[in-house]
């Protein structure tokens, strides 16, 4: 089912992420400096990245540390009280936001932060151009096993994606595999970054990951349906939801963000901030739906 573009949006809200490991962006002197703590998604990586280094050279007064780890690893953060933001490139689940009421006595704040087109990696060699949603699910649920079978070359479809804690993983499963499960098959990889590397060098494969990873492999165009035509993940069709598997990028916090949490969001939801975005591959929030 394809998400539709809606979104809880609270003024003055935001975060930054980077990639798996901890990183402490000041100087030295990082003790005497302002700390937020970040942790979350992977596929967030490069933006917050570019994110971090923009603010802290705009607020020298500012450590940001930040993990990654996936989704998941975010939000178990938060609910732990061991993060200031968690990052997550799929919704926070009602079970989660009653966690954290239940252990916090705080409410979850969501905040849609940048858009992103989950994008189908294939090998560049490979001549398909196009699938349909029903044509993933069949390749993702071992029900169509050859290239052949989907106007490509004889040869077994070799698929990859991520880890049960990605919220990638999350979105494709109910979105793509309407909540069916993966074949034991598909190779599970610790980040985006490693499924394009895996599918750039397999002739036969193919993986999933958001749009600002495209590089050295091919986005297919993905059809709602056979009747359909086939859409790019580009910043238009994002933008206008008519790419079909389009999703919002999101940060999480544990009740309403004051001091230099809050003035990180204010910065990111900005011009200056969300011009960040699009320079990193993903798309930024359109000017008329920020702070609604």
């Amino acid at each position: 089912m394809k998400k539709n573009l809606t979104r809880l949006t609270v003024s003055g809200l935001c975060c930054i992420c980077l990639a798996a490991g901890v990183f402490t962006m000041g100087s030295v002197h990082a003790q005497q400096k302002q700390n937020v703590t970040i942790t979350g998604s992977d596929t967030m990586v490069l933006l917050g990245q570019r994110w971090a280094e923009n603010y802290m050279k705009k607020n020298p007064g500012v450590s940001i540390q930040i993990s990654g780890g996936g989704s998941g690893v975010g939000i178990a953060a938060l609910l732990n009280g061991t993060v200031d933001i968690a990052q997550s490139s799929r919704p926070m689940k009602d079970s989660e936001k009653e966690q954290l009421k239940s252990k916090r006595s705080l409410d979850a704040v969501e905040l849609s932060v940048a858009l992103d087109g989950v994008a189908v990696y294939i090998n560049e060699g490979n001549p398909v151009k196009e699938l349909t949603l029903e044509q993933l699910l069949g390749i993702y649920t071992g029900k169509i096993t050859n290239w052949k079978e989907v106007g490509g070359r004889d040869g077994r479809i070799m698929c990859y994606g991520r880890e049960n804690s990605s919220g990638t993983y999350a979105y494709f499963q109910e979105h793509v595999l309407k909540n069916a499960d993966f074949h034991p098959t598909t190779q599970a990889l610790p980040g985006t970054a490693a499924v394009i590397n895996a599918v750039s060098k397999d002739a036969r494969g193919i993986g999933y990951g958001g749009v600002a990873y495209l590089k050295g492999v091919r986005a297919l165009l993905v059809k709602e349906n056979a009747a359909s035509p086939g859409i790019a993940p580009t910043l238009e069709n994002v933008q206008k939801n008519t790419y079909p598997i389009s999703r919002f990028l999101y940060w999480y916090m544990a009740g309403t963000p004051s001091g230099q949490v809050k003035q990180i969001a204010d910065w990111a939801l900005s011009n200056e901030g969300q011009s960040v975005i699009e320079d990193v591959g993903y798309y930024p929030i359109p000017a008329a739906m920020r702070n609604k």
